[in-house]
């Protein structure tokens, strides 16, 4: 690309809603890469932040957009190097999501987002207009094909710029993790470069925004295919294509996934500035993967751990909590629930069975929530997606808190993301990662009493989710057709209880929330003869 401008590429973390935070970031990137013959480009609606969602349709905040970039014009008049600018945009009344070209103080071009994201976890087109397709943008001699995230997942953009003579192809992106997206990205982008002959430069965001991760992992490809250049992911980073860029390696599955997690959960923490994370730590693998998360998000010294033994907690669980904690170096301490469960006993008289079980975890949600209001820590919930799929997590009880780190991890990917990081550095003990799952909430108690093994749950459980599989399709798997007809009625009358559950980082292809709309009021159970 030595015939092309020097292009900046800006993977940056701006924050949903504080303009005078992301403009002052723009602005330091922009003065530490004043250059000439020099283009900066940042990710898809850096000044707002991804997605602003209601923001937008603020009249106020939009006129607070417009001044910024004024000023922002104002006050680069005399920069050598240039910018593209991702940006909600009134343009004669309609709102776009576009981007600037600005040079020398002016706007010199505008490109609209064509192709707005309507699916997912996406609704651009409640909120934006669609624009036409994008025109190359001339850049010192060079013309520029400039598309918008969802303008790269379609061929039209692209093949529509390279007829009208553009050079090269630039995305400015928000795009959010998955499992396997990042190949998913480079596959379109060759695809783009067969159909067009053209270079390809793609630029994403990097952060943690309520229940999305965006993992950064920006990229140049030459006209062969080839990636000259490579940014880390779940990271900042500035490159110059300038520059020789090392290309990093692909990660290990759980490494991505661990990594998504962390960034989601500290970036929650730290943009709604809670001073410190609390939670409830039990001996079992989620807890303590939920601990590990934290203390790597935030450090150990802002964890608060608490062990909430009841008559029911064994021996090994108390040993193993307190070894956890030791080997995270968080703060730990044992609150015992016993009173609490005495005093329900005695309110509510032949309290047993179920509801003895769930008044259990509802004294511990409410002790942790009581130590929430004194410190200011953010309870953190540690049920994983498999339990909230079936419903086996109480509403009030373990259920509560400001987050969840694990919310869009099946059982099976917490311990494979626990053996992970143990072998980073030993942080959660060998006995919690072989013994068998267990809420301890009565006598000798087991989650397999009454749940397939968590590989048969947890595969079935993607057929109906991720998959949207019927009957027919999952029993030639090998499954019973009565176990799963089972998982798909826990799974279907649970959902009322996931409306009501706190936020957490999506990382598989399909999450619960905006992901997953299904009904909570749902005849379908009793009639999926062959479904």
């Amino acid at each position: 690309m030595t015939d092309f401008p020097t292009f900046i590429l800006a993977q940056i973390n701006p924050i949903v809603g504080d303009l005078a935070y992301n403009f002052s970031k723009i602005e330091k990137v922009w003065g530490d890469h004043d250059t000439d013959n020099t283009l900066i480009i940042f990710p898809e609606l850096v000044t707002c932040g991804y997605p602003p969602e209601d923001l937008v349709l603020k009249s106020f905040f939009m006129d607070r957009i417009h001044a910024h970039i004024e000023q922002l014009c104002e006050d680069n008049k005399k920069r050598k190097s240039s910018i593209l600018l991702s940006t909600p945009w009134r343009h004669e009344g309609t709102l776009y999501n576009a981007a600037h070209a600005i040079t020398g103080g002016k706007i010199t071009d505008t490109v609209f987002k064509n192709r707005l994201a309507n699916g997912d976890v996406f609704d651009e087109p409640r909120i934006f207009e669609k624009g036409p397709l994008p025109e190359p943008v001339e850049f010192n001699g060079k013309k520029l094909g400039i598309m918008i995230c969802e303008d790269m997942w379609r061929p039209a953009a692209a093949l529509h710029l390279a007829k009208q003579g553009a050079e090269i192809l630039i995305v400015t992106n928000a795009s959010p993790y998955e499992t396997d997206k990042q190949n998913r990205r480079y596959d379109l982008a060759r695809g783009h470069i067969d159909a067009t002959g053209l270079p390809f430069i793609y630029v994403n965001q990097i952060c943690g925004q309520d229940e999305l991760v965006f993992d950064g992992g920006s990229f140049v490809m030459d006209a062969e295919k080839n990636i000259t250049h490579h940014l880390p992911s779940f990271e900042e980073c500035i490159a110059s294509t300038a520059d020789e860029i090392k290309t990093f390696p692909a990660k290990r599955l759980e490494e991505s996934m661990y990594q998504a997690v962390t960034l989601g959960l500290r970036d929650y923490i730290q943009k709604n500035n809670f001073p410190g994370i609390l939670l409830g730590l039990s001996g079992g693998i989620d807890s303590a993967l939920s601990a590990a998360i934290a203390a790597d998000a935030i450090g150990p010294e802002k964890v608060r751990c608490v062990m909430m033994p009841s008559p029911f907690t064994s021996k090994e669980s108390l040993e193993d909590a307190k070894e956890c904690a030791e080997l995270l170096g968080v703060s730990y301490e044992t609150i015992s629930i016993d009173p609490a469960m005495k005093a329900f006993e005695e309110m509510v008289p032949d309290l047993d069975g179920l509801a003895h079980e769930n008044m259990q975890s509802r004294a511990r949600g409410l002790t942790l929530m009581s130590l929430s209001n004194q410190t200011g820590y953010m309870v953190l919930s540690t049920g994983n997606k498999s339990e909230v799929a079936v419903g086996y997590a109480t509403l009030y009880g373990d259920m509560c808190g400001g987050f969840n780190a694990l919310k869009d991890l099946y059982k099976t990917q917490v311990y494979a993301l626990s053996k992970w990081r143990n072998e980073q550095s030993m942080v959660i003990p060998n006995r919690i990662l072989t013994k068998a799952p267990s809420a301890e909430l009565r006598e000798d108690q087991t989650d397999q009493d009454s749940l397939p093994p968590y590989d048969v749950l947890d595969d079935i459980l993607e057929c109906l989710i991720e998959k949207d599989m019927g009957l027919n399709r999952i029993s030639a798997k090998g499954y019973d057709l009565e176990t799963i007809q089972k998982v798909w009625t826990l799974l279907d009358r649970a959902e009322y209880k996931r409306r009501q559950a706190p936020p957490g980082p999506k990382v598989t292809r399909k999450a619960f929330g905006k992901d997953r709309r299904y009904p909570m009021t749902c005849g379908f159970i009793g009639n999926i003869e062959k479904a």
